[in-house]
């Protein structure tokens, strides 16, 4: 089952990350990138609440907010 947050409730879970995780978006961003190599989104957020031990809902919405800035870099 997967989670789909408005974008406002989105926008407030990345503002949460660093408060939460203790860690802000580039670390994770490059947790992401240095992680195991999957091809659909919702086995990065599985695979990143399990290794750190984070909500699904936090987890997704940082999966979320890579897969959107990662697309936006390729657009170049």
């Amino acid at each position: 089952m997967s989670l789909n947050h408005s974008p406002e409730t989105h926008s407030k879970l990345i503002n949460r990350i660093p408060t939460v995780t203790g860690r802000d978006l580039p670390e994770w961003f490059g947790r992401i990138e240095q992680g195991p190599a999957f091809l659909r989104c919702a086995e990065r957020t599985s695979w990143l609440a399990d290794e750190y031990s984070l909500s699904h809902g936090y987890a997704r919405a940082i999966v979320r907010e890579y897969e959107m800035r990662r697309k936006g870099r390729l657009r170049v």
